[in-house]
């Protein structure tokens, strides 16, 4: 496939293609700032399974294990590979410049690009994880998928982002004019509550679990990780208290009972670790959550707090994750990643200039600008350092 010359192409929250040098420069900053200042004594999990590998919080998790802890990996993802006229997707090049980084400092990397939900991709893990890696430590499960088949019965359901009981009237931004609008969100029936549990709840993480178990391949102390969100009450209606909410706290539920499993046959743990909001093509996608989101990173910038995904979790892995160390809970048992955006001082900024926005101020009281240089970011546009007018093989491949 010749070199071409790549421009954005998107509507709204939805980005229809990537740029590899941009991503493979994205992944390179995260590795960077993992290894900014790593302790020398440093130690962790050796043997890390990464579900949901290829963005966000699953990407930095697994550059934290491997740049970190010097852990082998192996991930998971579901993305599309570069065709003839189409490029790949960004999470496709992030995982291609993974291995490349890794493979150059002699780390183990695998991935298989396969619907995590069925059970072919377990077996196909299990087989891997067997003759390559042995036992695992750490298991990190980061899927957000707008559907989900059932491996057991076939069924497909489909993920909807609605309140529940009532409907929701809010502020939002529309991505492509930047204009701050007035939005109403009808509540979810009962049928589309039980069919986002199905696909955002615990029940699939607890399917790898429970394989991982059956096949002998969790570690003495193994741990294993979910993430979550819960943030303000502000935006509650449409996250919190609405159909995500609701898997959510199904996916709590499930930490709860594989904790329990895990600590009694290997004195091992599960969590979910809540984080903080950062801008990812599912929180774009979120009513009122993008408008939130520019007024925090600007509060949090201005209190010198702000972080993201990868800061975030180079905190994890190192306070919380590394040998020796046992995070503290809260009284639900979660890890709370998101105690600084949490703060009394951000949130009592943030709800002051919330009623305040309009179209016409957004730029001045918000990071709106932030917001949208970061969405653009997550498919290699827009970064630092890329010469966009210059063609670039769009054909990059992991091995």
């Amino acid at each position: 496939m010749p070199a071409e010359i790549i421009k954005q192409k998107s509507r709204g929250f939805i980005c229809v293609n990537a740029h590899p040098e941009g991503c493979r420069r994205n992944v390179a900053a995260q590795v960077e700032v993992v290894r900014a200042g790593l302790p020398g004594n440093l130690e962790g999990a050796k043997n890390v399974l990464v579900i949901g590998c290829s963005t966000g919080y699953g990407l930095a998790s697994r550059i934290a294990a491997a740049f970190g802890f010097g852990a082998k990996t192996l991930g998971i993802c579901l993305e599309r590979p570069p065709e003839r006229g189409r490029t790949a997707t960004a999470g496709y090049y992030n995982t291609a410049a993974f291995h490349e980084m890794a493979h150059a400092e002699g780390l183990y990397a695998a991935s298989l690009n396969v619907d995590a939900f069925s059970d072919a991709a377990k077996r196909s893990a299990a087989e891997i994880i067997r003759r390559d890696m042995g036992k695992l430590d750490l298991v990190i499960y980061s899927v957000a998928a707008p559907k989900r088949v059932h491996p057991r019965t076939g069924q497909t359901f489909s993920s909807v982002l609605k309140p529940i009981g009532q409907p929701y009237h809010s502020r939002t931004i529309d991505l492509d004019s930047g204009r701050v609008t007035d939005v109403t969100l009808a509540p979810a029936g009962e049928e589309e509550i039980a069919d986002t549990v199905a696909v955002m709840g615990g029940e699939d993480w607890r399917f790898w679990m429970d394989m991982l178990a059956e096949e002998n391949l969790l570690a003495q102390g193994a741990r294993t990780l979910a993430y979550s969100y819960i943030g303000p009450e502000l935006t509650w209606p449409v996250y919190r208290d609405g159909t995500i909410g609701r898997a959510k706290k199904d996916l709590e539920r499930t930490a709860r009972e594989l904790n329990a499993a895990l600590e009694k046959k290997l004195g091992g743990n599960a969590w979910v670790a809540v984080n903080k909001a950062i801008v990812t093509q599912a929180s774009a996608a979120i009513p009122v959550v993008p408008l939130y989101i520019s007024i925090l990173r600007r509060v949090m910038t201005e209190q010198g707090v702000e972080e993201g995904a990868i800061e975030q979790m180079r905190r994890l892995f190192f306070d919380y994750l590394a040998k020796g160390k046992k995070p503290a809970t809260d009284a639900e048992g979660r890890i709370r990643m998101d105690d600084r955006e949490m703060r009394p001082s951000v949130q009592q900024a943030t709800a002051e200039i919330w009623p305040r926005v309009t179209t016409e101020n957004l730029g001045e009281i918000t990071d709106f600008a932030g917001f949208q240089e970061e969405f653009r970011g997550l498919f290699g546009f827009g970064v630092e350092g890329v010469d966009y007018a210059q063609p670039v093989e769009t054909d990059t491949r992991w091995e």
